[in-house]
C-alpha cells in the first residue's frame, strides 16, 4: 500500500511552494493585530481639517451594497451655504486737487516778500538800509541791544523767506517768520500812540504776513516742495504745532528782553 503524501498546507516552513501565493497565511500573535477601518470616520487618512472632511474609497465599500461609490470624493459635514462671503474693503485714495498748487503760491509769495525785506536789512539790497542802517534805527528807538536785534531780524527774515520758497524745513522757516513779525508788529505799534492797525502806519501788513506764515506751518508746504516727500509735510500734526508755538514764544521773549524802554502800550 502506497504512502499518502504528507499535507504541508499548514506548515509555515514549507519551502516547496511554486509561488509566493502558495505560502500559508501568516498568523499575527495575540495583541498585535492591525485594525482595518470599517467606517468612514475611521478612514480619515490623518486629515486634521477643521471642516471635518471625509474621504470615501471604493475599495472599502460594502460588496453587498448597491449604492454607487465615490472614489476619494471629499464631502464636508459643516458646509453652510448661508454663510455670508467676506467683503473686501478697497481703500480709495482721494486726490488733493489744487491744494498743493495753492500752497505753493502762498508759500512762494510770503517767502519772497519776507526774503526781500530780509535782504534790505542784511545787505542793503532793494534800496534797503543795510545792517548798519537798521541798527541805527533800533538805537534811536531806544533798544538796549540794537546790534543783536538787527542781526536776528535780518537773518530771520532772509533765511525764513528763502526756506519758505524752497519748501525746506517749512515749520521752522514759518516759525522764524512769525517770530520776526511779532517783533515788527510790536515795534510799529510802539511808534505811534494807541492801537494802529491800518496801513501804512498801522500793523496791517505785519499781521497779515505773520498769520500767513503761521498757516503755512500748520498746513505744511504741500507736495510741490523739497519737503514734499515727507509725511508730515502733507499731514502735519503735533510737531508743527509745537514748532509754531516755539516761534511765537521766541518772538515774545526777544521783544521782552531787547526792547529796552519801549513798553507795548
Amino acid at each position: 500500500m502506497s504512502e499518502k503524501p504528507k499535507d504541508t498546507s499548514g506548515d509555515s516552513a514549507y519551502e516547496g511552494a511554486s509561488s509566493p501565493y502558495d505560502q500559508p497565511t501568516e498568523k499575527f500573535p495575540p495583541g498585535q493585530r492591525t485594525s482595518v477601518p470599517r467606517t468612514e470616520d475611521e478612514l480619515s487618512f490623518g486629515s486634521t481639517s477643521s471642516s471635518n472632511t471625509r474621504y470615501r474609497d471604493s475599495s472599502f465599500a460594502d460588496p453587498d451594497s448597491n449604492a454607487p461609490t465615490t472614489n476619494f470624493a471629499a464631502t464636508s459635514d459643516t458646509a453652510d451655504t448661508t454663510t455670508p462671503t467676506a467683503t473686501r474693503t478697497e481703500v480709495v485714495r482721494e486726490g488733493r486737487g489744487t491744494t498743493d498748487l495753492g500752497l505753493l503760491v502762498l508759500r512762494v509769495t510770503v517767502g519772497a516778500i519776507v526774503l526781500v525785506h530780509g535782504l534790505q536789512k542784511l545787505t542793503g539790497a532793494f534800496n534797503g538800509p543795510g545792517l548798519g542802517g537798521f541798527e541805527d534805527l533800533l538805537t534811536q528807538s531806544g533798544f538796549d541791544q540794537p546790534s543783536l536785534l538787527a542781526l536776528l531780524a535780518a537773518i530771520g527774515e532772509t533765511a525764513g523767506g528763502a526756506l519758505l520758497i524752497l519748501g525746506l524745513a517749512t515749520p521752522f522757516a514759518a516759525a522764524s517768520v512769525v517770530a520776526v513779525m511779532i517783533n515788527a508788529w510790536c515795534f510799529k505799534q510802539t511808534a505811534e500812540p494807541g492801537l494802529q492797525f491800518f496801513a501804512p502806519t498801522g500793523v496791517e501788513y505785519e499781521t497779515l504776513l505773520g498769520i500767513a506764515a503761521g498757516c503755512i506751518a500748520l498746513t505744511g508746504p504741500g507736495r510741490i516742495a523739497l519737503d514734499g516727500g515727507r509725511k508730515w509735510s502733507k499731514r502735519p500734526f503735533f510737531g508743527s504745532v509745537i514748532v509754531l508755538l516755539l516761534g511765537i514764544a521766541g518772538g515774545v521773549t526777544v521783544w521782552i528782553l531787547l526792547n529796552g524802554a519801549n513798553p507795548l502800550v
